[in-house]
């Protein structure tokens, strides 16, 4: 594996310069009408994620996702099929249900007592011989929306001429073929309400230009240098960055602080001293972990690395799922990250939170990289309000409280009449790339 020329940027095999250069102005990040149009044109089109396959595992489970207005139930059948229905009664318009849970006999509406089948049929309602366009029983159905799985996830879309789940994610899944992503435990799970528009987090985790100021704790294990990364674009609007799991050269702890590095090389049987200098024990320290991996997974029961090549064993792959999901894959974590827009105000959003780790043989707690030491078990959601801060203290010493503490800030910014357009990087390609593609939702090109 080369070193990848500085800024090497590609964009399904074109150069990037086809990219339009479309202004990022402030208003996309508050403006009621630019977010009417994302729901018009976007968000009622993809693809979105309601949950994991792992909670819906006997007949009657059932998981609910409420997205702005809407909320979709995902319930397995007894066929072990899923299916999708807009949560809400089709008698006079009542939710069915508030949270993720089981059924035995499908749903009932707490108003008027509606009795609705696990697929969706509607089985019983009280005085039947009521209704002057005869009995409603067996006739009408909950509204059905699509659904699918990929990587362990539940999907759906709310339109029916959506193209395929698959067609979607071109070209995730065959990339990331080698990750049994199906055997993943979340062992932490937040959702955490913030003040600033959803569009934060993929701008965010489309560049690591902001890793330096924003995160020192990054390049002593990850190498955050500009000519380490390779950034990819695809059509379809996901993008990677891929950067070596090693220490920066540029960016080094000072001398005789303990470095995290050490650590990860004794944990695999190399000796971090037997290198003759830093640069050294960085580089091929680097293909040393490689090959002892290689070496060792087996009988330390890593068995999630079967198929995974050098890179995906010893790199940072961090990719962003069109529009709003971003996925780090390491090689024993994979963190997911997710914003949703507030119904009425795109100053505000939910940021999910998913810390998933593979299970290994004889661990019965993980070292999750954004949530700190947990137990190897599926973790409930916690719901949050950041508040600068003050409402996630758990959370105060890692990665993505530094990102959400200036996502604030920035939403601050972004209305100001100092703020015009984005002056972006070369390594900043890629949030000029997704916001290109969202212009092409909103604008009928997709």
């Amino acid at each position: 594996m080369g070193t990848p020329k500085r800024h090497s940027l590609t964009l399904d095999g074109r150069d990037v310069s086809l990219l339009r250069g479309d202004p990022i102005t402030g208003d996309r990040y508050y403006s009621k009408e630019f977010a009417q149009r994302e729901w018009d044109h976007m968000w009622t089109r993809v693809w979105h994620i309601a949950g994991r396959v792992n909670e819906l595992v006997a007949p009657g489970d059932y998981i609910v996702h409420n997205f702005m207005h809407e909320s979709v139930i995902v319930v397995r059948q007894d066929d072990g099929t899923l299916k999708g229905f807009y949560n809400v009664c089709r008698h006079r318009g009542l939710r069915l249900v508030q949270n993720s849970a089981f059924v035995k006999d499908g749903f009932h509406c707490p108003y008027h007592g509606w009795h609705w089948g696990k697929d969706g049929v509607l089985i019983r309602v009280q005085d039947s011989d009521d209704y002057p366009q005869g009995n409603p029983c067996g006739k009408i159905k909950l509204k059905e929306v699509q659904v699918d799985t990929w990587g362990g996830f539940v999907w759906y879309t709310m339109s029916d001429k959506a193209e395929s789940l698959s067609k979607f994610l071109e070209p995730i899944p065959e990339i990331y073929r080698n990750y049994p992503l199906e055997t993943l435990v979340r062992v932490a799970w937040y959702k955490i309400e913030l003040n600033t528009n959803w569009k934060f987090s993929i701008d965010n985790f489309s560049e690591s230009y902001h890793t330096r100021t924003l995160h020192p704790q990054v390049p002593p294990w990850i190498d955050q240098d500009v000519s380490s990364a390779r950034h990819e674009m695809f059509p379809r609007g996901h993008g990677r960055t891929v950067q070596p799991m090693r220490p920066s050269l540029t960016d080094r702890l000072p001398d005789g602080v303990p470095h995290p590095y050490d650590d990860i090389l004794r944990m695999w049987g190399i000796n971090p001293d037997s290198y003759p200098d830093f640069a050294t024990k960085a580089m091929q320290g680097w293909l040393d972990l490689k090959a002892q991996k290689r070496k060792l997974w087996k009988e330390r029961g890593y068995l999630h690395y079967e198929h995974m090549n050098d890179e995906e064993l010893t790199d940072s792959p961090h990719t962003v799922l069109f529009p709003n999901c971003t996925i780090s894959f390491l090689p024993d974590n994979i963190i997911f990250f997710r914003t949703e827009p507030h119904p009425n105000d795109p100053n505000k959003c939910t940021f999910d939170l998913w810390c998933m780790a593979f299970p290994v043989k004889g661990q019965t707690e993980v070292e999750s990289i954004m949530a700190g030491r947990q137990p190897l078990r599926e973790a409930e959601m916690e719901y949050r309000v950041f508040d600068w801060g003050k409402g996630v203290p758990e959370l105060a010493d890692q990665i993505v409280f530094q990102d959400m503490m200036v996502a604030e800030a920035q939403q601050q910014g972004l209305h100001s009449r100092g703020f015009t357009d984005a002056y972006l990087s070369g390594q900043e390609t890629r949030v000029r790339f997704f916001h290109e593609v969202l212009n092409d939702w909103l604008e009928g090109r997709r």
